[in-house]
C-alpha cells in the first residue's frame, strides 16, 4: 500500500484551514498531520513530524511565512496561500514557486497540489528556489519591525527598537539588545538598508548603531573618531560613518 502525503496547513485564520482541509479532504492520498495557527507552533510541527507538503500563509501576526522559511531546516514541499502581498506574488512567480491567491478556487486549489506532487522527489530544486525567495524578497526595500532569531529549537523575536549595536562576524551579523547577543545570517548590508536610517546609522563597515544608545562622540588621539555607547563600549567611526552621523544627528 502506497504511502500517504503527510500535510501540516498553516494558517492564522480558521475559515482558511477549514476550507483548505474540507478540499484535501476528498483526496485519499492525503493525511493531515497536524494544523498550526502561528509560525511558531507550525516551526515546532514541521520538526517533529517532518510533513512532505504544507500549505503556508504569509501574512501572519506573529511569525510570517517569509521569516518562518528563514528557520525552517530541509524545508518540505510549500504551497503559499496569501491574500494581498503582490511582491511576494511577483517573487513566487519568478522562481516557479506556487502560490494560491485567496480566495482560491477547487479548481485552482487542485491545480497547486498537482504540481506541488509533482515536486515531492526534487526537493533539491524546491529548496533552491525557496532560496531565491528569500533573496528576491530580501532585496525589497522596505524598513524592518523586528528580526527573528532561531538557535536550536529556540526562537527569539527582537524589536528592531531594541536593537542597540549590530556588528560584523564574518558570514553574519551579531545582533546586541537586552536579550543578549544573536547571530544572523545575514549581511551588514541588508541590515543597514532594511533599518530607518533616522534610527540606526552605519558608522564603520563592522559597525551599526542605533543612535538612542549613543553616550557621546570623542576625538581620537590620532585625531579619528570614535562613539562611547551608554553601556561604555567604543565603537570606530569611519570617516564616512562620521558624515552619516552629522546627517542624522
Amino acid at each position: 500500500m502506497q504511502n500517504k502525503i503527510k500535510v501540516i496547513i498553516i494558517d492564522d485564520e480558521a475559515l482558511a484551514r477549514q476550507i483548505t482541509k474540507n478540499y484535501l479532504s476528498k483526496r485519499d492520498d492525503i493525511e493531515i498531520i497536524a494544523e498550526c495557527s502561528n509560525g511558531f507552533d507550525a516551526i515546532k510541527k514541521i520538526n517533529e513530524l517532518k510533513p512532505d507538503l504544507i500549505f503556508l500563509d504569509i501574512q501572519m501576526p506573529k511569525l510570517t511565512g517569509f521569516e518562518m522559511l528563514e528557520l525552517i531546516e530541509n524545508p518540505p514541499v510549500i504551497i503559499f496561500t496569501t491574500a494581498y502581498d503582490h511582491f511576494a506574488i511577483k517573487a513566487f512567480e519568478v522562481n516557479a514557486i506556487d502560490y494560491l491567491l485567496k480566495p482560491f478556487s477547487e479548481e485552482r486549489f487542485n491545480s497547486a497540489l498537482h504540481k506541488a506532487i509533482g515536486q515531492l522527489g526534487d526537493r533539491f530544486k524546491q529548496n533552491s528556489a525557496i532560496e531565491n525567495i528569500i533573496k528576491t524578497t530580501d532585496e525589497k526595500i522596505e524598513f524592518l519591525e523586528r528580526v527573528v532569531i532561531k538557535d536550536g529549537s529556540k526562537i527569539t523575536v527582537i524589536p528592531v527598537e531594541e536593537i542597540k549595536w549590530i556588528e560584523a562576524q564574518d558570514d553574519y551579523v551579531l545582533i546586541n539588545c537586552d536579550k543578549g547577543r544573536f547571530l544572523k545570517q545575514k549581511t551588514m548590508k541588508y541590515f543597514e538598508t532594511h533599518l530607518n536610517e533616522n534610527q540606526f546609522v552605519r558608522v564603520h563597515r563592522s559597525y551599526i548603531i542605533n543612535v538612542d544608545f549613543i553616550q557621546h562622540l570623542e576625538q581620537t588621539e590620532t585625531e579619528s573618531y570614535r562613539l562611547v555607547l551608554k553601556n561604555g563600549k567604543e565603537i570606530p567611526v569611519s570617516k564616512t560613518g562620521l558624515q552619516r552621523l552629522k546627517n542624522t544627528l
